[in-house]
């Protein structure tokens, strides 16, 4: 999403940097990280963090320290991408000089687990387990280490949804209730170019950025990704195929925008251009910030499925906090991460403050997530994006090898995009070589 840089397309620009020094580099480094760890259950601990997330952390902060006596937090804030920067480096380094608490993204954690092994705290001893069933489906895989322990605890979720222009599919005759697959939403594609002028959706076409969510939305909803379970390649797969084909056919037809170059989307959303959105939760509060005229004028609605009759329910990222090993204080950072993400309230504050969307369960049963929202018309977003959790989805494996990944899938994308290359052709070519890169097998 390289139009305005969300937190996720900055991780993804600062992948292949970070990997290149730290996670592809470092085997499995950091092997005996929690051996100088200490479990001290009182004194100063630090929480590394970034931009508005920190600044909610920072809000649940005066509370904890009054129920906690003799634990003070100090929440930094690194910026971001250089917080991925410090923790590899760190983590690479046996665990030197890390914070005591990391909040750490989707993209990077499974990669921790694999290359640093031993680098954050196991968290199940101290009781992170009993925690299982309060997190929405498919975020527990992706804290469980191949020891079969706890190493994070999920805080940010992230649901598809699909943002819509209500004005232009109302003008153009198109009911979103019809809109099941993209198959749907390809036919009726034309009727709303028609009558608005508007594209269905943009894609930075070149791939200059590596703008890949919208295909990895595509497998994810399939519950697919570029590595499987194992971590066996699956960038060829059926649903990859089925995946950039969505989107050969929505740009053979005429429906895909370039937004190649530096706030080109933002541009052609504020000009009315775009007729669709398909974004997670965080985008709720974005859309609404950067385009105020456009009030009353948009909708959500559940992303229609990849394939016909197919799953319409996918997360597409998430965020986690963790104690490192080598912390002096892990039973005092772990206090810290039970606080901050198993109390409603407090996750609640969180969302408040910083926009982050609490994967905790018993959160949705603040009235807010039930609240009409009037940029939407009145709509309850939030609870859309609730429901669409209640469906359930699949834990994503990210690997230590993502940024290879991604960079291999941008290319193929753009090659059907630019030159009309056959997407089956392009992605056996490209997971080819991802097996190549990284040693691992492709799945059967």
């Amino acid at each position: 999403m390289s139009h305005h840089l969300s937190r996720r397309q900055i991780l993804h620009l600062a992948s292949a940097s970070a990997a290149g020094f730290g996670l592809a580099a470092c085997g499995g480094g950091g092997s005996g990280a929690g051996a100088s760890g200490a479990d001290g259950d009182s004194g100063p601990i630090t929480v590394w963090s970034w931009t508005t997330a920190a600044e909610a952390l920072r809000g649940v902060v005066p509370s904890f320290e009054r129920d906690n006596p003799g634990i003070e937090v100090d929440v930094q804030d690194l910026g971001n991408p250089a917080i991925w920067d410090k923790i590899t480096v760190g983590l690479a380094s046996g665990g030197k000089g890390l914070a005591d608490v990391l909040h750490i993204g989707v993209d990077y954690l499974p990669g921790y687990l694999e290359k640093f092994p031993a680098g954050l705290a196991d968290l199940s001893r101290l009781g992170a387990d009993r925690y299982e069933d309060a997190f929405v489906q498919g975020l527990w895989p992706t804290v469980t280490g191949k020891d079969g322990a706890v190493h994070a605890m999920p805080w940010e979720v992230n649901p598809l949804g699909l943002f819509y222009r209500h004005d232009y599919f109302e003008k153009a005759g198109v009911d979103p209730a019809s809109l099941g697959s993209w198959d749907d939403l390809i036919a009726a594609g034309p009727r709303i170019r028609a009558a608005t002028g508007a594209q269905l959706l943009g894609l930075d076409k070149p791939g200059t950025t590596q703008d890949m969510d919208f295909f990895q939305n595509l497998m994810q909803l399939q519950g697919a990704f570029y590595f499987d379970g194992e971590g066996r390649v699956t960038l060829g797969s059926p649903q990859a195929v089925q995946a950039l084909t969505v989107i050969k056919r929505l740009d053979d037809a005429g429906l895909v925008a370039d937004t190649a170059g530096q706030g080109t989307w933002k541009r052609l959303v504020g000009q009315g251009k775009l007729a669709t959105a398909p974004y997670p939760a965080w985008a709720v509060e974005y859309l609404a910030t950067k385009f105020p005229a456009q009030s009353g004028k948009w909708r959500v609605m559940q992303p229609p499925a990849a394939v016909p009759g197919g799953g319409r329910s996918a997360i597409v990222n998430s965020t986690y906090l963790t104690v490192s090993a080598t912390s002096k204080r892990r039973k005092a950072a772990w206090r810290f991460v039970e606080y901050a993400l198993t109390k409603p309230a407090e996750i609640n504050r969180m969302f408040a403050s910083g926009g982050v969307f609490p994967a905790l369960k018993a959160a949705y049963a603040d009235p807010k997530f039930s609240a009409p929202h009037p940029f939407y018309g009145g709509q309850a977003v939030l609870r859309s994006f609730v429901d669409t959790l209640g469906s359930g989805a699949d834990a994503t494996n990210f690997t230590g090898d993502y940024s290879r990944a991604l960079k291999l899938a941008s290319d193929a994308q753009s090659q059907v995009l630019i030159k009309g290359a056959d997407p089956a052709e392009v992605l056996k070519a490209a997971a080819e070589q991802l097996a190549r890169q990284t040693g691992r097998k492709q799945a059967g």
